[in-house]
């Protein structure tokens, strides 16, 4: 895949380590956002998109991220010792989102990267800079109207597929709402 674009966010100077977010788009095709840009320890990288990992209350079964000391519903409690720790090595507390599979994706990415943070962060000097990262939204309001979220064009299944149903959900609520309506009266 080729890197076709590269959007960086500068952030202000009084971060410590967090440099910029940038979005990477793949063969005018597919983006990645909010990739960090982080001064590390032995120099400037990448840090994928990520979510925060959970585990569930032991007294309710709500969701909370594995630094919470208390239960986000009934507020019990949470074991403090509950992130999984390997040795010395600090508990995992985030899960990449997207992420290069190979080191050689990885340096790509990485090079194309800083490279265009370094190039933005020259562009911020002039007096008449703004920043392109917030500028997708703006890009989505240009496409013409008539866009179709069907499959892409030539697109053909191979036999034994049947044709496309629509989402449980949809049916699911027009259903409920049908015998709610009948209900009234």
């Amino acid at each position: 895949m080729v890197i076709t674009e590269v959007r960086i966010k500068l952030c202000e100077e009084n971060n410590e380590r967090l440099l910029a977010f940038c979005s990477v788009t793949f063969d005018q095709s597919f983006v990645v956002r909010d990739l960090k840009i982080i001064d590390g320890t032995k120099g400037t990288f990448v840090a994928m998109p990520s979510r925060k990992l959970t585990d569930r209350c032991h007294q309710c079964g709500c969701k909370n991220h594995l630094r919470a000391r208390f239960c986000n519903a009934c507020g019990g409690r949470m074991d403090e010792n509950r992130a999984l720790r390997v040795g010395e090595v600090r508990a995992k507390l985030h899960a990449d989102i997207a992420h290069p599979i190979h080191a050689h994706s990885r340096e790509h990415v990485q090079a194309a990267v800083v490279r265009a943070y370094h190039e933005e962060k020259e562009r911020s000097k002039a007096a008449n800079y703004i920043c392109r990262y917030d500028d997708y939204d703006s890009d989505y309001d240009e496409v013409d109207a008539a866009v179709s979220y069907g499959p892409p064009a030539g697109f053909k299944a191979h036999a034994g597929h049947a044709e496309a149903k629509p989402p449980h959900a949809a049916s699911a609520v027009g259903v409920a709402v049908e015998e709610f309506g009948a209900g009234v009266g």
